[in-house]
């Protein structure tokens, strides 16, 4: 290859505000990838307080964990065994207790750099690690190919080997999940990265993050010696302490790169367009920012910023080296950008940048901010985010992400442990957006501890137990609707109908039911903007949150909280699938129709009508795509015990043909079989 000219290029100052501007409503504000980052630092909080030792624990990762919501992201989970530790020298073994926790020595000597071997020096439990064990050179190391295709379908069934992950598609989204080891201490190999960061990342975070060590992820080097048996080093939870320290503009070039890879470069051609992937641009992005190669990185600059990337990029595939940032010896590009595919890769790279940033209107995401520009470059352009984003578009990112932040767990040692991180939380400081996610989030632990402590006490001869039991299930449940959703009135009304206080749960429901029928109600993210302003506009998210906003009921498969659902949720729990997802609207009109039995037929068979006309009718206003599964399957439920079978009939049918997102159809096929069974001269 010959050499090629690497100018100066600067991007016009109005352009680069425009983009920025179009940036944010895509990627979105400081703000709001503020409210997707704080959401997630509490779950994984809280999921490291309440996993058992012997546990596995978990943590989002990938662009989804950086803040990233764009269309078509990946949702990347990393797993490991909270009993199993990788040391880096045996000198790190004093700190453990070797009576409850196992062992490993991460053994590089003969692995390519970010890559090595993992020798098991403790016994394990943990069935999967020990069928995963071979011997070589009389030591047992854990194969990485082994313990990938052990493990690959063990949080999704029926998913597919992709990299070190299991990969697959739930509902909308890709999904890859990685079963790996952590280790509490910093790699040797990446030592040399401690002395590189004097400007950046600052010293309290790079203290933060050599303290909180790093993953081993189950794929090898395959130029390495061992590659079925070697694992690659991960710094994904370093990777997301450092985006986390980014300004808003830095966050949103890396944002530009991952856009201008996804709908210009790889659009080039089908033989270049899975060369370069998304971890190359945040690589670059991270050596761009620690070499300092641009002074000032605001909304002015950021096309200027953009293009010291790209230029970068460009110099890197030239030279077919992408040094790895924490462990710049391990080459990024080794394995598939060399020979002919780097020389084609480096061509249509560089026909891109001789059209200078006239390239990025090949992209269809931002070409648009750049073309209003370009038609009337005096155009006023305001880059204040309170004024590009409105306070419904925060409350709708909120609510989405709050709904992340009541997954805990359904033991009840986690509830305990949950409430008691709650009580500590409490007295820290803490943001608004965080009070608001741990308001709900107590909400939460409170309506599940309630039914859980209401069936351990269920079948006890002691009256005075069952007594308390059931007076602090109420207590626990009222309170956690006073500042939940205004939805989570059904939990209190749910556990009405379980201890058959008919009457006074169809009170609760005639509540709900006015309120969820105010016209500026928000639901699944569909609101009345107008209206919701009107009533609610510039209080607090609390009051908003206990006066306006409503969410699908969730129920955890291993609580019974009502009779009628025990099959499925037992169906469920047989496919792997913790909870139940149930529309609220169904689950009201579902209660209605069961306490109204029990006082007024007529009542009784109007709400059933409610709930036929909502399954049969709604477009995905009041009943989510991925939950007519369990919706129409609780339409068949309650025909079924009318008699209706013909009708029970075909709603169990249109059951089975909707996406099994709640992993149901065991139970709708078992309740099509009995009812044949039963009443085949009927059917």
């Amino acid at each position: 290859m010959e050499s090629f000219p690497v100018e100066i290029c600067e991007g016009n100052q109005h352009m680069s505000e425009s983009v920025f501007v179009g940036l944010c409503e895509i990627v979105g504000t400081s703000q709001q990838v503020a409210i997707r980052r704080e959401a997630e630092d509490i779950m994984e909080m809280m999921e490291r307080r309440v996993t058992p030792y012997d546990g596995i624990l978990g943590m989002l990762s990938g662009s989804t964990r950086e803040g990233f919501r764009l269309e078509g992201s990946d949702i990347d989970v990393m797993l490991w065994p909270n009993n199993h530790r990788v040391i880096i020298n045996m000198f790190q073994s004093e700190y453990y207790n070797p009576a409850n926790t196992t062992l490993i020595l991460s053994d590089s000597s003969e692995s390519p750099p970010g890559f090595t071997l993992l020798q098991l020096l403790t016994p394990t439990t943990y069935r999967d690690v020990q069928s995963a064990s071979v011997r070589m050179n009389d030591r047992v190391y854990i194969s990485s190919s082994i313990y990938r295709q052990l493990t690959c379908s063990v949080v999704m069934a029926n998913s597919t080997v992709h990299g070190p992950c299991g990969s697959g598609v739930r509902g909308r989204a890709e999904y890859d999940t990685a079963f790996c080891f952590v280790c509490d201490f910093w790699p040797l190999s990446a030592s040399s990265w401690i002395n590189r960061c004097h400007a950046w990342p600052d010293p309290e975070v790079l203290t933060d993050i050599v303290r909180n060590g790093c993953h081993f992820v189950a794929i090898g080097h395959p130029f390495g010696p061992h590659e079925y048996e070697e694992w690659r080093i991960s710094f994904s939870r370093a990777e997301y302490k450092c985006i986390s320290t980014m300004n808003h503009s830095q966050f949103l070039t890396y944002g530009l790169l991952k856009l201008f890879l996804k709908e210009v470069i790889n659009q080039q051609s089908e033989e270049t367009n899975e060369l370069l992937c998304s971890y190359h641009m945040k690589t670059t992005i991270f050596w761009a920012i620690q070499q300092n190669t641009l002074p000032h990185w605001c909304p002015q600059n950021l096309l200027a910023g953009f293009w010291v990337c790209f230029k970068l990029l460009l110099k890197w595939v030239y030279e077919g080296i992408c040094p790895n940032f924490f462990i710049p010896q391990n080459n990024l590009f080794l394995t598939k950008i060399n020979g002919s595919a780097q020389n084609r890769l480096f061509l249509q790279l560089h026909e891109l940048y001789k059209k200078g940033l006239a390239c990025l209107l090949q992209s269809s995401s931002i070409r648009s901010y750049i073309i209003d520009v370009l038609y009337n470059p005096r155009a006023f352009v305001c880059t204040d985010e309170s004024l590009i984003m409105s306070e419904v578009d925060y409350d709708i990112e909120l609510l989405n992400t709050i709904r992340i932040v009541t997954n805990v767990g359904s033991g009840k040692h986690q509830y305990i442990k949950a409430i008691h991180t709650i009580e500590q939380w409490v007295d820290s400081r803490l943001t608004h957006r965080q009070v608001v996610m741990l308001q709900k989030l107590t909400a939460s632990v409170l309506q599940h501890t309630a039914v859980m402590l209401h069936n351990m006490y269920t079948n006890i001869s002691v009256n005075k137990k069952m007594y308390i039991a059931d007076k602090m299930s109420c207590r626990m449940l009222k309170l956690a609707a006073k500042f939940g959703f205004v939805s989570d009135m059904l939990y209190v009304a749910l556990y009405y109908y379980k201890t058959l206080r008919y009457r006074e749960d169809l009170s609760v429901i005639e509540i709900t039911k006015v309120k969820l029928a105010q016209p500026y109600l928000m639901y699944n993210g569909h609101v009345d903007r107008e209206r919701y302003t009107l009533t609610v506009g510039g209080q607090s998210w609390s009051t908003k949150m206990r006066q306006a906003i409503a969410w699908d009921i969730k129920l955890y498969n291993n609580i019974c909280y009502i009779s009628e659902l025990i099959p499925e949720q037992q169906s469920a729990l047989q496919n792997r699938q913790p909870t139940l997802y149930i529309p609220v609207f169904v689950v009201l009109h579902f209660l209605e129709f069961l306490c109204y039995r029990h006082i007024d037929t007529t009542l009784s068979q109007a709400a059933l009508d409610e709930l036929q006309v909502l399954v049969h009718h709604d477009q995905g206003l009041y009943v989510h795509d991925l939950y007519r599964d369990i919706s129409w399957e609780i339409l068949g439920i309650c025909q079924q015990i009318t008699g209706n079978l013909q009708a029970a009939l075909y709603s169990y049918q249109q059951s089975l043909t909707q996406y099994p997102w709640n992993k149901i159809q065991t139970a709708t096929q078992r309740r099509i079989q009995d009812m044949i069974q039963s009443t085949p001269y009927q059917l």
